[in-house]
């Protein structure tokens, strides 16, 4: 309940005094006390250590406090009411949040605090004081490092009470290293984060050559290096700002496009300095949303402490990542701008610096800590030089020393009679009154003979620093170096000098065109497609990888079939393979994505060939293990997979091939060497769930192991290539006998007929572990991808192969051959 005042009437003697003033005047007056006070007081940095005072005042009671890298973390909140207290009377929310700064390493490249606990990350505030910890970092102390030894100015505090340095020593090029932003009444300042190392360097270069211009400086200081890494794209705005102290340069985050399950996916790792990830995942979002946004199906934030940052930007079917990644850059904050504006204290006056001009105050402040700290330690050690006279004086006849002590009657009449006796000073008289009896041994004058010479030997190189400009431009340089060494890192962020050439960025479709192309299946699983839509030529030479056993005409965008070893159809997507340049030789699959990444097959399950879904032509063919063959009407395909023919228990297809015109030879090959063609058009096509008709008479405990087609207008240059081994040898380590035949001179035997024989066995053989019927030349692989050499083709009755060199895995003949009439042309 408020509470009525009685006001008290003035004194009699009460004299009123009322001055006019002009309410311009006195706003303007207030008005510039308020501006002078935030520039000098809050906003803008000294160019000396690139701190401002509230920086300044943390890092100074920091020290003050001792806690030091080596000294255990203390609440943060008990940094922050020290230095609310002694020095910085303003709000603790201020202080801690200068504080934090200091400690997070994606704001300043040298953190100068070392925090324990939840700090932040470039989207989420610090937890409160009371929960977080810190201490000094390593290079806080070199800020600090000889605060102690008069090379700075003290001022007193806010309240007269206690002393607080204007400036650091800063053995650290703060303000280049770390940068710094403010606004303050009528000027601002932001300043660009550097690499320690390429800043020392310029420095270094400038102690010698002072006369260097920005072009010298530049070759040691090519451009900002951010804490977050990324990329700076066009230089010309660094050098701008290097040379007038204002500028502006371009970021750009760091991304790949990578394979992310089934599809293409644009990867980030760096964003730009300031920049968050859930400010590029909301924009992302807005920008689909709109519709301005296309390709983008799903994005996740997989930033951990483990890896980093890291974005998965999933992109859709049919979508270039590339063009995508550059309306990424144009359209989200992936590409952000820095201004930079140089404006920091010099002389306790607002200045716009350049490059050299920041460098060459850094080197006149630390001219002068050098000059003072040396003038310090001199005047100590002349202080101790002289003790150490006295106090050899005084050993030279110690009796007299004792004799002269006892006999007086006080102290202050022994330092009298001392000073008279001895011709001591009055500090060494009284320093010798204090000695203990236990320096008064002989091993503790050779001690001390030592210390004077030890003393006399470094006043004199403190002489020589504070008598030769040169020697102390030289021990400036060399702690820079030390410096460099000690707390440098390698360069973060990548400078470009320009992002390439936007006219042909821009001529990069957003989504892939149709165009015509080649799906390739290799022995091992592998696939991909060409990159255009020109046949692959049948050049000579070849990668050393498996060879390509089935190849169909499709376009990019178009759809193909994957044939198994369990008689099922699956449907793939073109888009889902990589894509391999044209050559003129046979493709290179090195690249190529295992089958197992894009389809999912079942235990022992193997593909055998791709084709094409057209409803029309003459269908599939296939063959088992048993000696089935069956042909497959051309049907609709309305899912992602389907069998295309009822196995029996213990069998499974061994081949399979699209037919081109239904009047191809089909050729089977047994275990025992046995050999069968006949015509395609004598298998009556079936649907999907017939289980086929009879192919190859196969006795007991023989097998099919080759099924496939030869095409009717080149039978004279096919050929057969058989290899035998023996059944109880382990897979791949028998390189048997190898045997070429030209396919010519095997005739033609009914359908369900056991065929003719077309290799004859060696001793300790007793299978066909390999057989191939193809277009010569024929080509052979090992398991390791190596190349093996085929001999030459002999008749069908000149008896059994010739040792092969090693094992063969796969045999095929040359791609060009097995390229469909209907391949797809340009245009």
């Amino acid at each position: 309940m408020a509470r009525r005042t009685k006001s008290e009437l003035p004194d009699d003697d009460f004299e009123e005094h009322i001055l006019d003033t002009d309410i311009r005047d006195e706003m303007q007056a207030s008005f510039l006390e308020y501006a002078y006070s935030v520039i000098y007081s809050r906003a803008l940095p000294d160019a000396r250590d690139g701190l401002k005072p509230v920086q300044r005042r943390i890092l100074y009671t920091m020290q003050d406090m001792r806690l030091f890298p080596d000294r255990g973390h203390v609440k943060s909140a008990r940094v922050v009411g020290e230095v609310m207290g002694r020095l910085h009377p303003h709000g603790d929310g201020a202080i801690y949040d200068a504080l934090v700064r200091q400690a997070q390493s994606w704001t300043v490249r040298l953190p100068m605090v070392d925090g324990h606990g939840n700090f932040g990350s470039p989207d989420d505030p610090p937890a409160a004081m009371r929960y977080t910890e810190c201490r000094m970092a390593p290079p806080a102390v070199a800020m600090t490092a000889s605060i102690d030894e008069d090379t700075v100015d003290f001022r007193p505090n806010y309240d007269s009470r206690e002393m607080e340095p204007s400036v650091l020593p800063a053995a650290i090029p703060n303000l280049l290293v770390n940068g710094t932003s403010g606004i303050a009444v009528g000027m601002a300042t932001n300043c660009a984060p550097h690499n320690l190392v390429e800043v020392v360097q310029a420095l270094r270069h400038l102690v010698k050559q002072p006369k260097a211009d920005l072009d010298d400086l530049m070759r040691f200081i090519p451009g900002p290096d951010l804490p977050t890494g990324g990329k700076i794209v066009g230089l010309d705005g660094i050098r701008d700002a290097y040379e007038s102290g204002k500028g502006s340069f371009k970021m750009r985050a760091t991304a790949r496009v990578e394979t992310i399950g089934r599809r293409k996916g644009i990867v980030v790792t760096e964003l730009p300095y300031g920049v968050g990830t859930e400010k590029v995942v909301e924009r992302i979002k807005t920008l689909v949303q709109g519709k301005k946004l296309q390709g983008i199906s799903d994005i996740k934030d997989l930033t951990d402490r483990a890896n980093g940052l890291r974005l998965v930007i999933e992109v859709k079917n049919g979508f270039v990542p590339e063009a995508l990644l550059e309306q990424l850059y144009r359209h989200t904050p992936m590409e952000d701008s820095f201004g930079i504006n140089n404006v920091a204290l010099v002389d306790g006056q607002p200045r716009t610096l350049g490059l050299k001009q920041m460098l060459e105050v850094f080197l006149a402040h630390r001219y002068d800590v050098v000059r003072r700290r040396s003038a310090f330690r001199r005047g100590k050690k002349a202080e101790r030089l002289h003790l150490v006279d006295g106090l050899l004086i005084a050993l030279l006849d110690i009796d007299e020393v004792i004799a002269v002590i006892r006999s007086s009657d006080d102290a202050s009449a022994a330092k009298e009679r001392l000073m008279g006796v001895f011709d001591l000073s009055v500090p060494q008289a009284e320093y010798i009154l204090e000695m203990q009896l236990r320096r008064l041994t002989r091993f503790s004058r050779i001690e001390l003979e030592k210390e004077q010479e030890q003393l006399r030997r470094e006043i004199e190189e403190l002489d020589a620093i504070l008598g030769d400009d040169a020697l102390l431009r030289s021990v400036v340089s060399e702690e820079l170096a030390e410096v460099a060494k000690t707390y440098g890192t390698p360069r973060r962020t990548v400078l470009l000098e320009s992002a390439g050439t936007p006219a042909a960025a821009a001529a990069v479709p957003l989504e892939v065109p149709d165009d015509p192309c080649f799906a390739f299946l290799s022995s091992t699983g592998l696939l991909a497609r060409s990159s255009s839509g020109e046949a692959p030529g049948s050049g000579g030479g070849r990668a050393n990888h498996d060879v390509v056993t089935s190849v169909v005409a499709t376009t990019a965008r178009g759809e193909i079939g994957v044939l198994t070893s369990r008689g099922r159809l699956l449907r793939l997507a073109v888009l889902d393979l990589p894509a391999i340049p044209a050559s003129a030789n046979d493709p290179n699959l090195q690249g190529g994505l295992p089958l197992s990444e894009v389809l999912s097959l079942e235990s022992g399950e193997r593909a055998l060939a791709l084709c094409t879904l057209r409803e029309d032509g003459p269908g599939l063919a296939l063959g088992t293990r048993q000696g089935v063959v069956k042909r497959v009407n051309p049907e609709v395909l309305n899912r992602d997979e389907w069998e295309v023919i009822g196995l029996k228990d213990g069998d499974e297809v061994v081949g399979a091939v699209e037919l081109a015109t239904g009047e191809e030879t089909l050729c089977f090959v047994t275990s025992d060497a046995q050999l069968l063609h006949f015509g395609a058009d004598g298998v009556r096509p079936q649907g999907r769930a017939g289980g086929g008709i009879a192919g190859v008479r196969v006795t007991d405990g023989q097998q099919v192991v080759w099924f496939g087609a030869v095409d009717p207008g080149v039978p004279e240059g096919s050929v057969v290539v058989t290899v035998s081994g023996a059944s109880s040898a382990l897979a791949g380590t028998d390189a048997g006998a190898v045997k070429v035949t030209p396919f010519s001179e095997y005739p033609p035997k009914g359908r369900a007929t056991g065929g003719v024989r077309c290799h004859r066995f060696l001793k300790g053989e007793d299978t066909l572990v390999l057989a191939w019927v193809g277009t010569a030349p024929a080509r052979a692989a090992a398991s390791s991808g190596a190349p093996v050499e085929l001999p030459d083709a002999t008749g069908r009755r000149d008896g059994s192969g010739l040792p092969a060199s090693q094992p063969i895995a796969a045999v095929a003949g040359p791609v060009s051959a097995r390229v469909p009439a209907t391949a797809p042309v340009e245009g």
